[in-house]
């Protein structure tokens, strides 16, 4: 059985808004997002890859919504809620029509900070405020998050848990076992070349690259930060 592969995108085009240190070269062109997208559309198995998008850039609803629903794609947005409404991020009619195309709609927290950092209320807070607020605008259930930064220790998880959430996305690479409840993805960026894209689709990777990940991962799981 084709094991799935977590695709991750953050910005499409030219950003709205100020971008924090080291985010630009996360952002991608619309002419690369929509090679991407064309690819995995025309897989043999597309239903293979999971699309997420992280910290709730306009250009989700703006430019990734229409090439997703041309090519008959759905994805994850997970949504910093501390952003709603800003400039250059997503409102709760964006996130509304969103979810009206049939797409997921789950938590990036509310102020993009990395979660092992945070005391025991902070992290709380980041979790259960941000998932009560999008259940207010979506009216319904949200029950999956994607960690900022791609960082989490074995408090992260326990907390994620506690607070309502069945699957948590990180950023550590490879696939996953159907229904886990930590689910790796990786993250394209803009100097990736069609050669290193096209080995993040096929699922390929240097077997001590994977297995690298496999330990960080496991280390991660039983750690605590700090």
């Amino acid at each position: 059985m084709t094991k799935p592969i977590g695709i991750n995108f953050h910005g499409i085009g030219t950003p709205k808004r100020p971008l924090e240190p080291g985010e630009a070269p996360y952002w991608l062109s619309v002419e690369q997002f929509e090679r991407v997208l064309d690819r995995i559309a025309a897989d043999p198995d597309p239903n293979r890859f999971t699309i997420t998008f992280d910290d709730s850039n306009l250009s989700d609803h703006d430019i990734a919504l229409p090439a997703l629903s041309a090519r008959g794609l759905r994805a994850r947005f997970f949504v910093l809620t501390g952003r709603i409404g800003q400039a250059g991020s997503l409102d709760a009619d964006h996130l509304r029509r969103l979810q009206d195309a049939d797409m997921t709609i789950g938590s990036h927290g509310i102020d993009h900070l990395a979660w092992p950092t945070l005391d025991d209320a902070a992290l709380v807070r980041e979790l259960s405020e941000s998932r009560a607020q999008l259940e207010m605008i979506c009216a319904l259930p949200v029950t999956e998050a994607g960690i900022p930064f791609g960082r989490y220790d074995a408090r992260v998880l326990r907390a994620l848990r506690m607070a309502g959430y069945t699957a948590a996305w990180s950023s550590d690479g490879g696939t996953w076992q159907k229904n886990a409840f930590l689910r790796p993805r990786i993250s394209l960026r803009e100097d990736m070349t069609d050669h290193q894209i096209q080995a993040v689709l096929s699922g390929r990777g240097a077997p001590l690259r994977r297995l690298r990940r496999a330990l960080g991962m496991a280390r991660r799981r039983w750690t605590t930060t700090g």
